[in-house]
């Protein structure tokens, strides 16, 4: 009851009430300082830019307000078909990147097989590009007559599953290779399996140990979720291809640029918090 009352008594000095203020004196002047060096700068930009020769013409190409609101309608409801894609896809890249994962940090030479076809699926879909991937998925697959007729979307799904879950898989690997040997051993002494242990010990941890690049890789999909318009999907990329083949004109494209940025800005800016509070929490403990 004493030590209660003491912290409750216990009031900041002199000293420190003025570090503060003076801390926030010099994070406003940063603000202020960093807001009109912004606003200056756009400016400077803006006038170049309006006053180069061919302003005229790329206005009235990439920024007619007229063919950009009738275009919306159409390009907001193809980009629900990528937010379905992207659903979709982000469940099948968690699991098969996870079993990738697994698969690759298997020990004992008994093993050695389901390692290498991991290595070598994740050596491989990280060195082609994702629009031959589509290619391959999207056209090689049906013309071989083996699965029913499937819609495009379809296959672009899961071109996008195979490509990014061998990026994800490696990351997950990375954090769980950073957990410490000392983890496994303690959980095995336990008389955990060793399932058991990657599933409660080893994978929890890994995957906190490497959220933002995670983030990161769905952000990343988020974008590339608009190729599959190259299989004729009618997604927000090929809805905004229709309205220039209509118009003549690149303001749909813009619109669509638009979308999507609106689509993976919290993302970004929840991955950059989240990291910046991650190095925080680090350096907590440590001296700088």
């Amino acid at each position: 009851m004493t030590q209660l009352s003491a912290e409750m008594a216990w009031e900041p000095s002199e000293l420190e009430l003025s570090r503060r203020a003076l801390r926030r004196r010099a994070t406003t002047r940063s603000v202020l300082i960093a807001f009109v060096s912004s606003i200056v700068l756009l400016g400077v930009l803006a006038l170049v830019i309006v006053n180069t020769p061919g302003w005229a013409v790329v206005r009235q190409t990439f920024f007619d307000l007229d063919i950009g609101v009738k275009s919306i309608g159409p390009i907001l409801q193809g980009l629900l078909t990528n937010l379905l894609v992207l659903a979709i896809a982000a469940v099948g890249v968690a699991i098969l990147g996870t079993l990738l994962a697994t698969m690759r940090s298997l020990r004992g030479p008994v093993f050695f097989p389901l390692r290498a076809v991991a290595a070598a699926y994740t050596d491989f879909f990280r060195g082609v590009p994702l629009l031959i991937v589509l290619y391959l998925i999207g056209y090689g697959i049906p013309a071989l007559m083996i699965f029913p007729r499937m819609p495009p979307a379809f296959w672009g799904t899961i071109a996008i599953i195979v490509t990014y879950s061998a990026y994800v898989s490696e990351v997950l690997r990375a954090g769980m290779e950073a957990v410490h040997p000392s983890q496994r051993v303690a959980a095995r002494s336990l008389g955990l399996s060793h399932a058991q242990t990657l599933r409660i010990v080893v994978i929890p941890q890994g995957v906190r140990k490497v959220v933002p690049a995670l983030m990161n890789d769905f952000v990343s999909m988020q974008k590339d979720v608009g190729l599959i318009s190259v299989l004729g999907v009618i997604d927000a990329v090929r809805a905004a291809q229709l309205q220039v083949a209509d118009t003549y004109n690149y303001t749909p494209y813009v619109v669509a640029g638009l979308f999507f940025i609106i689509l993976s800005w919290p993302m970004i800016r929840l991955t950059d918090g989240l990291t910046a509070r991650l190095n925080r929490r680090e350096q907590a403990g440590g001296v700088v």
